[in-house]
């Protein structure tokens, strides 16, 4: 309790801004159905956001700060983070574990060709546009895989600097954002069952959070359907970054004789490490499926779990807006941004092409 109560007094006024914005947006959502909560949400953060920032410009307690957010960061970082990934733990109360598999395994082969398409994409527009390798590794998994995740979880094996980061993490999350506002939109005018458009965003979508907001402005089917597509996707990142390891440890080993560093880390990889690649909610859905399946949460329970849900992403989502630097993305240039943008039309469509073949759609 010691230890939460400095947190609690730097975090409240962001988790308060938060909330307000996302009960303005609840309301919203209710006056204006075919919209929702969560777009009002990402909209109405941004605003605020944008204005805070430009305020704190003017009195020059922001300058050079990067799109600081001051007394209300940290706040802000725990609403966009925490508070999402608890959401999603209460979505699991909706399924069971008959029904996870069932999706999981015949949306399987939608995911693995939507993610070599994008891997192979990411090698040859990133080189066509001279981006370097490592940038063009890490927007290609942060797109095929799970966004930010997924970025983390690349950037120590392959060795790419903070700024490579920096750019990656800019374009996806421009494109976590577009996707929240054009997919909705694209899957109306396809005529996308709920089972397809959340084939369509667990698939398509790049960070969990976007996935989990794009489908809920569907509907609660979809909103089902992608978290499970999402919760396998997101396990590709252990046989990615085992496979990059391996492939990092072999180019070191050619340019330096002595590599024993370099070997530590890739055993590394393939030993302790692997297992803290899944993030822990996605871990936590899983238990509160497996409680759904036992009974000991009852069927009469999950609306509630539902409505509980889709409230906190609307908050999250706000935190999102909030913390949305829009001069970091003009900072992140034209090429990394032009191969992200590349990357996320090209998943979108081949995510849409192979429930085609595969009798999905």
């Amino acid at each position: 309790m010691l230890d939460a109560m400095p947190f609690l007094r730097t975090a409240w006024p962001g988790v308060a801004l938060a909330l307000v914005i996302g009960l303005a947006a609840t309301v919203v959502g209710r006056e204006v159905p075919v919209v929702g909560g969560p777009v009002p949400a990402v909209v109405l953060g941004a605003l605020v956001g944008w204005l805070v920032r430009r305020r704190r410009h003017r009195e020059g307690t922001g300058a050079g700060s990067g799109g600081d957010l001051g007394l209300l960061q940290p706040g802000v970082k725990f609403a966009s983070s925490r508070v999402l990934q608890f959401a999603v733990v209460l979505l699991g109360a909706q399924l069971s574990i008959a029904e996870v598999l069932r999706i999981g395994g015949e949306t399987l082969p939608v995911m693995l060709t939507t993610l070599v398409v994008c891997l192979v994409a990411a090698w040859g527009i990133g080189r066509l546009l001279r981006v370097s390798s490592a940038l063009r590794t890490l927007i290609g998994v942060g797109t095929g895989i799970c966004g930010a995740s997924a970025i983390a979880a690349v950037t120590p094996v392959i060795g790419a600097v903070s700024a490579d980061v920096a750019y990656a993490m800019s374009t996806i999350f421009l494109c976590n954002i577009a996707a929240v506002f054009v997919f909705p939109l694209v899957g109306h005018a396809l005529g996308l069952s709920q089972h397809a458009f959340g084939v369509f965003a667990g698939t398509a979508v790049n960070d969990t959070s976007s996935v989990v907001a794009t489908a809920t402005v569907y509907g609660r089917q979809a909103t089902d359907t992608a978290v499970v597509v999402k919760l396998v996707r997101t396990l590709m990142i252990i046989p990615i970054v085992v496979g990059l390891a391996g492939l990092e440890a072999r180019r070191t080993s050619r340019e330096q004789v002595a590599s024993g560093v370099d070997t530590a880390r890739a055993g590394g990889v393939r030993g302790f490490r692997v297992f803290r690649l899944v993030p822990w909610f996605l871990i936590g859905f899983l238990v509160v499926v497996l409680l759904r399946t036992l009974g000991v949460l009852p069927a009469a329970a999950a609306p509630g779990f539902s409505t509980a849900a889709t409230f906190l992403i609307t908050v999250a989502l706000a935190a999102i807006g909030v913390s949305t630097d829009f001069g970091a993305l003009r900072r992140a240039g034209f090429r990394p941004m032009l191969l992200g943008i590349a990357l996320w039309v090209l998943v979108a469509g081949t995510s849409l092409g192979a429930q085609a073949v595969f009798g999905l759609l």
